[in-house]
């Protein structure tokens, strides 16, 4: 698959267009100052606990309290709490040594969130997911800083290879590597991306992921809660880290100093990648030169056409989104069944990507065709669990029910993407409402006398076509040559296919358009 990464920088910020096959599956926008993104590290001070919920409300700097479940507490709180508190007292210029530090007891599945957070204490927090809508950050205590090729997960001694590296001999042989060259205290999970990788560079990535937990060590020295201990990486990087592979094929940025960044970052995680990025200077926008501003505006909006006639409608509710598949004019056979399952299997592939793209997390009900045959309904099924092995959000699909719905559920980090493809109309400015049309020629000839009575000349009147036909129709009982005749001027008239059918502009002799 042939992937690249398309970046422009603007002044409200950095959008990161993400193309599959010159396909538009991902879009991200950064904005110039991020207050919480996920992964950033917090020293937070519990607020509110709240029995009940077996949760409490952390008060890490946003407006409203973040929440923290007792699930989301990890193994390893007490040692948190214990590393948290002497982190904030320690003095030393070198800070303590991590490796020695004295693990207290795992707290148990079932446990009450009174009896771990009972002071009150500050604790150091991760953002799990963004604010969305009138909700504070949702925290996470189990600490995880990811690498290129390892993740580190401190307090705990556990390495573990990803699932998705199939071969036995080569977990067990990743398996030796991490043991042999990992430190105590630091877990070590082994991400897919490490597969092949030699051991030089498996330490390298495990070097620089201990020394950013030394600095979230030095930055807790004195802190006072709510503080931001440490930042995730700019979204660019962290796509980068996530998603570069050998098909990853080219890294395109309008931006100076993203480029130098870009560069430098890709050198040092991939040294034989760092030709795939290129700075961007061609004077067109360069969202509009990869085609990416139309796929924006055919891809977004409550309908989404498909190039065989098939649509999606797509509809967003509180609890869950709905997106209903409409065949159109599709009818690729006389097999009402076999061109059902043409338009669902189409439209599968459409909905993955537009999950993606628009970052649709919770609950998402699809109304299929109705198909009849249960081996369409599993061909469509397993269409779609392959069509979604792309997707980096954890995300569950069911089979097709007997009422031809299929329920997914998709994990939500930040807030949907919602871009209005809707323009205001020209004519009316939005209102729904042109003036008379009947009156057009009594508004074009007072603008006319005003514009002669300043002493304009060389004048010309662009209009559409029909209006055109209309003010040129007859010779010399025309209106063009009334004006003549009563103005002494030639006045020019012009038809333009791009304006609208009462819409008219008029130009001076440098053809410069004069504002009325």
């Amino acid at each position: 698959m042939n992937k690249e990464l398309i970046i422009n920088a603007a002044p409200t910020g950095v959008e990161i267009a993400l193309l599959e096959d010159k396909k538009l599956v991902e879009l991200h926008h950064e904005s110039g100052n991020p207050n919480f993104a996920v992964g950033d590290l917090y020293l937070g001070k519990v607020k509110k606990l709240i029995p009940g919920l077996n949760a409490a409300f952390v008060d890490v700097g946003f407006e409203k309290d973040a929440f923290l479940h007792y699930t989301d507490l990890s193994p390893y709180i007490r040692s948190i709490l214990k590393f948290t508190a002497t982190a904030i007292s320690d003095k030393t210029p070198e800070g303590f040594d991590f490796t020695k530090f004295k693990n207290e007891t795992e707290i148990v599945k079932t446990g009450k969130i009174t009896d771990v957070l009972g002071g009150k204490p500050n604790i150091l927090v991760q953002i799990l997911k963004e604010p969305i809508s009138s909700k504070g950050p949702r925290l996470s205590c189990e600490i995880s800083l990811p690498g290129r090729f390892i993740v580190l997960t401190p307090f705990n001694d556990i390495v573990a290879v990803s699932k998705k590296i199939h071969s036995s001999e080569e977990r067990k042989r990743l398996q030796k590597i991490v043991e042999a060259i990992k430190t105590p205290n630091f877990g070590v999970i082994v991400r897919t991306a490490a597969e092949g990788k030699r051991t030089a560079e498996l330490h390298e990535d495990l070097t620089t992921l201990v020394q950013t937990w030394k600095n979230i060590q030095a930055n807790l020295s004195g802190g006072v809660a709510p503080q931001k201990i440490l930042s995730e990486q700019t979204k660019t990087t962290s796509i980068l880290r996530d998603l570069l592979n050998e098909s990853f094929n080219r890294i395109v940025i309008n931006d100076k100093n993203i480029y130098t960044d870009t560069k430098t970052y890709i050198q040092k995680i991939a040294p034989e990648k760092q030709d795939i990025v290129n700075y961007y200077n061609n004077g067109s926008p360069i969202f509009d030169n990869f085609g990416i501003t139309r796929q924006v505006k055919a891809s977004f909006g409550k309908t989404v056409n498909l190039d065989s006639g098939v649509y999606l409608i797509i509809e967003a509710t509180e609890a869950l989104h709905v997106v209903d598949v409409n065949s159109g004019y599709k009818s690729s056979s006389n097999n009402q069944e076999q061109n059902a399952l043409a338009s669902n299997l189409e439209a599968a592939g459409e909905i993955a990507r537009q999950l993606r793209l628009r970052d649709l997390g919770g609950i998402i009900i699809i109304d299929f065709i109705d198909m009849k045959l249960p081996e369409n309904k599993k061909t469509v099924f397993e269409a779609m669990e392959k069509f979604m092995a792309q997707d980096r959000a954890k995300h569950t699909i069911l089979p097709i029910s007997k009422f031809g719905l299929m329920q997914i559920t998709r994990q939500r980090v930040k807030p949907e993407i919602t871009i209005s493809v809707a323009e205001d109309c020209p004519t009316c400015k939005g209102t729904g409402k042109i003036g008379a049309s009947m009156l057009i020629l009594e508004d074009i000839e007072k603008n006319l006398l005003y514009l002669l009575n300043h002493q304009h000349k060389g004048l010309t009147i662009r209009v559409h076509p029909i209006l055109y036909a209309y003010l040129t129709k007859g010779f010399f009982s025309s209106k063009q040559w009334k004006w003549y005749f009563h103005y002494k001027k030639w006045i020019k008239l012009k038809a333009d296919n791009n304006y609208h059918l009462t819409e008219y502009r008029f130009f001076d002799a440098n053809d410069e358009e004069i504002k009325l």
